[in-house]
């Protein structure tokens, strides 16, 4: 029971980790993609767009690292571990 529990619970937190990282990954080409398409019709505005880009880039990258932090919890120190062992 022990090494099967260990075993899923695993294959849980890799699963989750792949899909909350893939996501922020997607939303981060786009949101460099739409800056690109922003600055080749608005050359002007480069800074303003930049500093929005690089905002919105730092937002999207704290939610891949909530989830790391979120899963290695799970992983690491699950609460329900004790009553499921016994």
């Amino acid at each position: 029971m022990t090494s099967e529990f260990v075993i899923i619970s695993t294959a849980i937190a890799l699963l989750a980790m792949a899909i909350g990282v893939m996501l922020p990954a997607v939303a981060m080409g786009r949101a460099i993609a739409q800056a690109l398409d922003a600055l080749a019709r608005q050359p002007e505005s480069e800074r303003a767009i930049t500093r929005t880009l690089f905002i919105g880039l730092a937002m999207i990258e704290s939610l891949a690292i909530y989830v790391l932090v979120i899963v290695l919890i799970v992983l690491f120190r699950n609460p329900l571990l004790e009553y499921l062992l016994k």
